[in-house]
């Protein structure tokens, strides 16, 4: 099994923030988002710029997986972020407005070109209607060396402005292109991270989006707060009880009477060999959260 790195908790902070970015080392999120897209003014973008990628050089984060969100290639802002971006050299790069695979192989040019060091990953925003029509085209990027595409993250507040939805509590409209990102991301061995909550007064709605974000089959949620964190870091998480069923399940499959076998019966419940595979990743999943916390 690849080595499960946990993305429950991914908060944007907003790069013209020195505050917020000096505040993001003593978070609980496991992935800090640094924008310098949505939330930076444009007057302002430069600064952001070279806070940003001062901060993330110098480090002191601990073990949170670092992200630089960078404008659009086809932006002023664009090719000056992603070569600024590959120089502090973070965990990942986060490029917005991805509606094909080749606008990914291009991003894999310049980090080629530029040299970007082996760790950098590229993550991409799905948040164009054309992105969702060509969702399991832009995911099948992974599978090319070059694009070092690791992650797809929800872009719903610009999905819902370009497609007109609205998103409403269930986000009946949303769904659809929900799981038809996630499908894809999953096709191609991916991880997956749901939009962001917009409402900070409504506590109740944040957790019941992030459970049903959970029970979708997504990695964690981007997020817009700090408050936001705990809610999603325990949920995004595996509980005690399927922990406990997860342990069970391949402790069965490890005895020799069962080494042979294709299904159990464990407990009065037909258990399968993919079971004990997903319990496996239950653990490990586990084990990398606690790790976190070392």
């Amino acid at each position: 099994m690849t080595t499960i790195r946990p993305r429950r908790s991914a908060l944007y902070m907003p790069g013209s923030h020195a505050r917020a970015i000096e505040k993001a080392k003593t978070l609980a999120a496991d992935v800090v988002i640094f924008d310098l897209e949505d939330a930076v003014a444009p007057d302002v973008k430069a600064e952001a710029r070279e806070r940003v990628c001062t901060a993330v050089r110098a480090g002191g984060y601990g073990k949170r997986e670092l992200v630089i969100r960078i404008n659009a290639l086809e932006t002023p802002w664009g090719e000056t972020d992603l070569a600024a971006a590959i120089a502090a050299a973070p965990d990942a790069i986060l490029v917005p407005k991805v509606s094909s695979a080749e606008m990914l192989a291009a991003v894999g040019l310049r980090l080629r070109r530029l040299s970007a060091a082996e760790r950098t990953r590229v993550w991409a925003m799905i948040e164009t209607p054309l992105a969702i029509l060509n969702a399991e085209s832009i995911a099948s990027a992974a599978r090319d060396v070059d694009t070092r595409l690791d992650c797809l993250v929800m872009g719903t507040n610009d999905l819902a402005k370009d497609t007109r939805a609205r998103l409403l509590p269930g986000r009946a409209a949303m769904l659809p292109w929900l799981m038809t990102a996630l499908a894809a991301a999953r096709a191609h061995g991916i991880d997956i991270l749901d939009g962001v909550y917009n409402s900070l007064s409504d506590a109740d709605g944040f957790r019941a989006e992030c459970e049903q974000g959970r029970d979708g089959g997504f990695d964690g949620k981007t997020l817009i707060h700090p408050d936001q964190i705990a809610a999603a870091n325990e949920i995004f998480a595996p509980s005690a009880e399927e922990v406990e069923s997860a342990r069970a399940i391949v402790a069965a499959f490890e005895q020799p009477e069962n080494a042979g076998k294709g299904a159990i019966n464990l407990g009065g419940r037909m258990v399968e060999r993919l079971h004990a595979e997903m319990a496996k990743r239950v653990l490990a999943l586990t084990n990398a959260i606690a790790g976190k916390a070392t």
